[in-house]
């Protein structure tokens, strides 16, 4: 007989909140509940690295704020965005110790929701790779196939999500962090416009606005209704998104109309695109046609060389600046025996950029943000593979110490898509419509323009009823 927390396993975040406000169950019961699967599963799958158990029953015992989400489970990605008197250890050896003594903004904005946050989920070192394998706390699981990457930095987020710990959790995304975790793990994921939840009040922005936070969800209107929840600039903001015209909750499910929606599965950089994931792009666009959208066949090409030289300059030595600031936060040297060897080599890498060079590749990176924009002024959404493979083995990105740049362009083989909408800021998701034979997820990605996450949202919502992803559940589940 299946227990009453595998019942609440898969309900989304919006029906769970329904019990509690129609008083069917309490905060605290939800919480008892979810705290059994992530114990149940996560000797599995090590997507939880921080458990807040009590931290979370005491909120949910005392009374939570009201709001969208009152009462609902949430697990926060162990980086960037803090809660006071909880570590942030950004899967490094070298934070392993480290409590910030505040909320970040967006934590205090999702409490005010009515979330109550369980843990902190596993994540790579610093965020920099495509999986969640960090040394401090181990490899992240896949539930649909534990020898396979959960997709990284956000991969405990996502795994946790997929396998029914909860119905959603935090990520951020600074080169495709939430979507790429999402296609391995067939969950929803939508990266919103640059500067639509706020970074503060630690950072104004982060990488030079590559990086952006949100959330991993079951469903397109939990992902749409916590995003309304949270958005809007803080005091002091360096710049801000273009506001919405109504909240995100009521695109889901309005009819879209007819979208100029152009595709393609060839990789902008040229690398290989594996079968799966171009049968994936073909079967989306022919569903969209059916769907009623006119579709174009079409794409953009970039300068490989260049491109890829702009952005490790470019995160390289924003690495330096994260490090250099938690340095400074902590009091700690870096030293290279606190750091993976990819970190310690891209650490060392950006320390050597001048001023100049960095703001050469930021030009780099703008320019290709012009070309998407003109190119999108043509389109309402652009079709691609979130991936140009389905989820790789455990182990692919690690960086042995005589090669440690080896794992930064493995990944760039693996994720020639999504970076793009950081270089750009525009909104894009990744929407699990598919898998393969293997029976692993593909998941299929769209860009809007910049400041439109609603026709992103009005598309998903009639994909999510035309092709439900609900029901699919991986084997390891509650």
């Amino acid at each position: 007989m299946m227990s009453q927390t595998d019942e609440l396993a898969f309900m989304d975040a919006t029906t769970q909140a329904d019990l509690v406000r129609r008083r069917e169950m309490t905060p605290l019961e939800l919480v008892d509940a979810t705290i059994e699967r992530i114990e149940r599963l996560n000797p599995v799958l090590n997507a939880v690295v921080t458990p807040m158990y009590e931290q979370a029953r005491k909120a949910a015992s005392k009374g939570l704020p009201q709001g969208p989400f009152t009462g609902v489970p949430f697990l926060l990605k162990d980086l960037i965005s803090s809660y006071a008197g909880v570590r942030m250890t950004a899967g490094s050896a070298f934070l392993r110790d480290y409590v910030p003594d505040h909320d970040s903004e967006l934590v205090r904005r999702q409490k005010q929701a009515g979330l109550v946050i369980l843990g902190k989920t596993n994540t790579s070192e610093f965020g920099i790779l495509t999986t969640a394998e960090p040394r401090l706390f181990g490899p992240c699981h896949n539930p649909w196939k534990t020898d396979k990457s959960s997709g990284g930095s956000s991969g405990g987020s996502a795994a946790a999500v997929a396998s029914g710990m909860v119905p959603m959790a935090h990520g951020g995304d600074g080169g495709g962090s939430l979507r790429i975790p999402a296609s391995c793990c067939s969950v929803f994921a939508m990266k919103p416009t640059r500067a639509r939840n706020p970074m503060g009040p630690d950072y104004g922005d982060m990488y030079g606005g590559l990086v952006v936070e949100h959330a991993l969800t079951r469903s397109v209107r939990d992902s749409a209704a916590l995003l309304d929840a949270t958005a809007g600039p803080d005091a002091g903001d360096p710049y801000c998104a273009p506001p919405p015209v109504r909240p995100f909750v009521k695109e889901v499910g309005a009819d879209p109309g007819r979208l100029r929606i152009a595709f393609t599965s060839a990789a902008p950089t040229g690398v290989p695109v594996h079968a799966d994931c171009v049968s994936a792009v073909r079967k989306a666009a022919a569903l969209c046609a059916n769907l009623g959208h006119d579709l174009e066949e079409a794409t953009i090409s970039v300068d490989a060389e260049r491109t890829t030289e702009a952005f490790v300059t470019a995160f390289s030595a924003c690495l330096a600046w994260n490090i250099d600031y938690m340095a400074r936060a902590t009091g700690r040297t870096p030293t290279p025996d606190q750091f993976e060897p990819l970190t310690w080599a891209f650490y060392e890498m950006g320390q050597q950029h001048s001023a100049a060079s960095y703001l050469l590749a930021v030009t780099d990176l703008q320019k290709i943000a012009r070309e998407v924009g003109r190119f999108m002024a043509k389109y309402d959404a652009w079709l691609t593979p979130t991936l140009a493979e389905p989820p790789v083995p455990l182990g692919t990105f690690d960086s042995p110490t005589e090669n440690p740049l080896q794992g930064i362009f493995r990944t760039a083989a693996y994720i020639p898509f999504t970076p793009i909408c950081n270089f750009t800021g525009q909104p894009a998701m990744s929407v699990p419509l598919f898998w393969n034979s293997d029976g692993l997820p593909i998941g299929v990605h769209f860009a809007g323009r910049f400041g439109d996450e609603a026709t992103l949202f009005r598309l998903a919502g009639q994909l999510e009823q035309a092709r439900p992803w609900a029901d699919k559940h991986p084997p390891v589940r509650a």
